[in-house]
């Protein structure tokens, strides 16, 4: 399992980037493109949408199952990535790189103290 070490994770196997501009790219684990399987589709909010911690915001169909995305602190979503519309499969192949799902602007009383740092998520992940 690839869990990247400058990265922070939710209990729900997203994964949060922040970003120079103070910005947050946001996905789903290695861990859980694993579990879902292969991806098929990916259905993500619309650009200027706000957000609450722990809201979903997008759903992620597998040949397996369809399972709920959710955002891991208050913010607005400024970008979606739209290659994911035509090539769902980049999640599978490369979930912390072009398979990034959003990019949030946290809002002034975001929080991101509840998320866990990779040696945490590991040893969540392997419960």
């Amino acid at each position: 399992m690839n869990v990247p070490e400058d990265l922070l994770y939710a209990q729900n196997h997203e994964w949060v980037k922040r970003q120079d501009d103070g910005t947050l790219l946001v996905g789903i684990t290695d861990f859980a493109q694993d579990a879902l399987g292969d991806v098929v589709f990916v259905d993500l909010p619309d650009v200027g949408r706000e957000l609450g911690s722990g809201e979903p915001f997008g759903e992620i169909e597998s040949t397996k199952s369809v399972s709920d995305i959710y955002s891991p602190t208050n913010g607005e979503v400024v970008a979606v990535n739209e290659n994911l519309e035509d090539t769902p499969e980049l999640v599978n192949q490369d979930p912390y790189g072009d398979g990034w799902m959003i990019c949030l602007r946290p809002t002034p009383d975001a929080s991101l103290d509840h998320l866990m740092d990779a040696a945490a998520y590991k040893e969540h992940s392997a419960e």
